[in-house]
């Protein structure tokens, strides 16, 4: 984390408004023997000072809660997230809260929200953070984990992700060699580190090989579904369609096969695809999805881990730490028809 500002305290404020210590806490606390105009006053003040109550020093046993919060809907890949935060938690004895909060919604009583909740430390996945945000969380000495972040504020914080490029390379080079050549590649945000780090992978498995990337062949999309439907759409209807499609998801996978069937091609037989992340949808799809395995539950426990480290204020060995990936063969794969060779 980085170095905190100073802190503002009661004693500030009151200064600022010109009243006793007593006279904020009353506001803070929502005492109502207070006039309107010095309580509007001591409450714009607050606000001004960013001012946050202290943490407890001590928390009542079994009370301690960390909080993992999402800014968008839950799915099957933050199932798995949640379930290896709660299962770390329940070994360390210490409550999971999970939240959904955009980013918008992130503002500067934030922070304070989640101190007066009494959270030890606060996971954030997949989120976009402004610089401001992490500074935030700093001042209220509240340690921030970031899982698989949109992107990487200016100031230091601590994230957990998976090798995004070794898995991107792992899915190209399987289906190159398959005899693969027209590989397309279906992303999440262009801006997000995961998923430049997966293209990045593709990219070099294909210049390996002298494949070339035929235009079109990349897209963006968010992770989704409907962007594996829209996108897998786009690229199987280019007058050179691909022959395989990676997706960076297994959810925009399972998209990708709802766009092919619409079009009358059988996967694998005609299209072969290969998702990412190995949740629970990948083992039920017709034919079984090939993916790359990302440890989705390992990076929960680890992160909630490493949380309960940085709130008991030890030092942590990496600001970022990447766990294994790893490709994991099923059913939507084979072998290039020799024919749209």
């Amino acid at each position: 984390m980085p170095a905190s500002p100073r802190r503002a305290t009661l004693a500030t404020v009151a200064a600022s408004a010109g009243v006793s210590v007593a006279t904020v806490s009353k506001v803070l606390n929502g005492r109502s023997d207070v006039s309107p105009a010095t309580r509007s006053l001591v409450q714009s003040l607050l606000q001004q000072h960013d001012y946050v109550a202290p943490a407890p020093r001590r928390e009542p046993a079994g009370q301690a809660t960390v909080e993992v919060q999402f800014d968008t809907d839950l799915n099957a890949y933050s199932t798995e997230i949640i379930q290896g935060a709660v299962a770390a938690g329940a070994e360390a004895g210490v409550g999971i809260v999970v939240s959904i909060r955009r980013g918008a919604d992130r503002t500067t009583a934030w922070a304070r929200e989640l101190v007066a909740s009494g959270r030890r430390a606060l996971i954030a996945v997949t989120s976009e953070l402004t610089s401001g945000q992490p500074a935030a969380l700093a001042r209220a000495r509240l340690p921030l984990v970031l899982i698989d972040p949109l992107n990487l504020p200016r100031t230091r914080v601590t994230s957990i992700g998976s090798t995004n490029f070794a898995g991107g390379l792992a899915a190209t080079h399987h289906l190159l060699a398959l005899g693969h050549r027209r590989i397309a590649y279906l992303g999440g945000p262009a801006t997000a580190a995961c998923n430049q780090a997966r293209l990045h992978g593709y990219r070099a498995a294909m210049e390996a090989d002298g494949a070339p990337v035929l235009p079109g062949y990349v897209r963006s999309g968010h992770f989704r579904y409907h962007d594996g439907v829209i996108g897998g759409a786009a690229v199987l209807d280019l007058p050179r369609a691909p022959t395989a499609i990676f997706a960076g998801s297994d959810e925009m996978a399972i998209g990708i096969m709802e766009a092919a069937r619409a079009r009358g091609l059988r996967i694998p037989a005609d299209l072969s695809i290969v998702g990412f992340d190995d949740t629970q949808i990948a083992q039920v799809t017709s034919p079984p999805l090939t993916t790359i395995r990302q440890p989705l539950r390992e990076m929960g426990g680890v992160a909630l881990r490493t949380a309960l480290r940085l709130a008991a204020g030890e030092k942590i060995d990496s600001h970022h730490v990447e766990l294994a990936t790893e490709l994991v063969v099923r059913g939507s794969t084979a072998p290039v028809p020799v024919a749209r060779a």
